[in-house]
């Protein structure tokens, strides 16, 4: 009924977070909407750009985490 992520992953015999890919997943997905979002200009019209890019990844991992685990 529910998917689990591990809790541990073994990566040579050391012991990584299970959220690790969802991690790098969303790293990479955030690295590209960046680059999109930087190419259109849009960062121009924000406060904070800094604080607008960390907001798209806690957004990003988040929706990941939350489709990942319903």
């Amino acid at each position: 009924m529910f998917q689990h992520l591990p809790r541990e992953i073994d990566f040579f015999g050391v012991l990584l977070p299970g959220v690790l890919p969802v991690f790098l997943l969303s790293a990479v997905l955030q690295l590209v909407l960046d680059a999109v979002l930087s190419y259109v200009g849009a960062y121009r019209h924000s406060w904070h750009p800094a604080l607008v890019r960390l907001c798209m990844f806690v957004c990003i991992f988040s929706a990941l985490l939350v489709t990942l685990y319903q």
